[in-house]
């Protein structure tokens, strides 16, 4: 079985958090790593963003904290997830064992596509 999801973000709806809240909304999204690598990066923050909610689509499981998905990048630069928490035993519970995600930004916007699957 498959498990897609897609999302798209305005860069600016992100930044407009971050002026507005600070701090504060970086690390309710965020997890350390994340915030470490791509704080002074708006666009890259924004395509995880968008990525997050991908990855909460292709899981069903609309309840899911945003800290417990993390996207960083391979040294090739390719994007990576790493499930935490309540993600994790999500996609356990689907049987996904891996979720290969593509994102990407323009001036304007970030999207993000990631598919699972299962042995099903």
């Amino acid at each position: 079985m498959q498990y897609v999801g897609v999302d798209i973000i305005e860069i600016s709806r992100i930044e407009e958090s971050v002026r507005r809240f600070g701090q504060a909304f970086i690390e309710r999204i965020y997890t350390r790593k994340e915030i470490d690598c791509y704080k002074d990066k708006l666009p890259s923050l924004a395509a995880r963003f968008s990525g997050k909610e991908a990855v909460i689509k292709a899981l069903d499981a609309p309840g899911i904290s945003p800290k417990d998905i993390e996207i960083l990048s391979a040294p090739d630069g390719k994007p990576l997830v790493t499930l935490h928490g309540q993600a994790k035993e999500k996609a356990e519970k689907l049987g996904i064992k891996m979720l290969d995600i593509s994102l990407s930004h323009s001036r304007e916007y970030a999207v993000a596509f990631v598919v699972g699957q299962s042995q099903d």
